[in-house]
């Protein structure tokens, strides 16, 4: 039987988790659909420049073909959307926004209550939402509720091109004011192209989560400017021995894993997605054509993959 879902246009809840970090500590929001009350548990972990609200669509397809009650959970990393921007841009980084996930995921079981521990935690993590999954679901001995038993990774692998670091180099951070939120869906689409085929009323619908005011009525995007700090920072050195880490974290990871790769990717390349199928988890690869760097996960025929990966429904 088929969990009955809320209704399609229903509004996910917006929640607050307070994180520790190396100078005090910051809030981290975290929006969820589904039953508050779900012990099964799917986090999904937007990409550099977004934001939670992206996953809305798939989200709801989610709920909607899960066999049982179910909680989606999609924060804003911190720096964007919701969450509070960081006290300094050094940290900014992957080991953070991890140490976050904990304590987000610490608090939902405490939500829960100690005598209804979480029965499945799956993941769901597109691009930068990638590499904070491999880095939790790569650690056994890390304080999650219970292990990731399944891992979704969209358009990324431990391999990253530095020609995709340095295009976006060029871009994250560097943002101003738009006269609307047209204005804004056109400038942000000019750097999404890698995204693939998105119906414009969809694409108009994430846009909107995309900004804030600005200034005399203006709108502008909806992140910190600093969270590019850190990668302007990147060397090609760094980067390799980020890459080396980062295949270590890989191979220890006992989660089922679906590997998602845009047939055109600047970013994950075909060999690297090879590789990540003959090694570690032994991921089960899924090439889209017609995508780029990073799939949205918005389209019948991609949300359908994966909660086909989730739970075969």
């Amino acid at each position: 039987m088929t969990h009955t879902p809320k209704p399609a246009n229903a509004l996910p809840q917006l929640d607050w988790v307070t994180c520790p970090h190396p100078e005090g500590q910051h809030r981290m929001a975290f929006w969820r659909w589904g039953d508050v009350n779900a012990r099964r548990v799917v986090v999904c972990v937007h990409g550099l420049t977004r934001q939670g609200r992206d996953f809305d669509r798939l989200a709801q397809a989610l709920m909607a073909r899960s066999p049982e009650p179910l909680q989606v959970i999609c924060p804003d990393v911190a720096g964007r959307g919701r969450s509070e921007w960081l006290s300094h841009a050094s940290l900014y980084q992957i080991p953070q926004y991890a140490s976050d996930m904990l304590a987000m995921l610490g608090q939902i079981q405490l939500q829960l209550g100690a005598d209804k521990p979480l029965q499945t935690l799956d993941w769901v993590g597109t691009s930068m939402g990638g590499l904070i999954g491999m880095v939790l679901a790569g650690q056994p001995l890390l304080p999650l509720p219970i292990p990731i038993r399944r891992l979704v990774l969209n358009d990324v692998g431990p391999a990253i091109t530095w020609s995709s670091v340095q295009r976006m180099q060029a871009y994250v951070g560097q943002y101003g004011q738009f006269r609307d939120l047209d204005e804004a869906a056109a400038a942000l689409w000019t750097l999404s192209q890698g995204f693939g085929p998105v119906l414009p009323e969809v694409w108009r619908e994430m846009s909107a989560h995309m900004t804030r005011p600005g200034i005399d009525g203006a709108l502008t995007l909806h992140y910190d400017p600093a969270i590019g700090v850190p990668l302007r920072a990147l060397t090609p050195e760094a980067a390799t021995a980020g890459e080396a880490s980062l295949w270590g974290l890989y191979d220890q990871i006992q989660a089922q894993t679906l590997l998602i790769r845009g047939g055109q990717s600047d970013l994950l390349t075909a060999a690297t997605a090879l590789a990540m199928t003959q090694r570690g988890p032994r991921a089960q690869l899924e090439v889209w054509p017609d995508c780029g760097h990073a799939p949205t996960l918005t389209a019948e025929s991609q949300m359908a993959v994966v909660s086909q990966f989730l739970w075969g429904a």
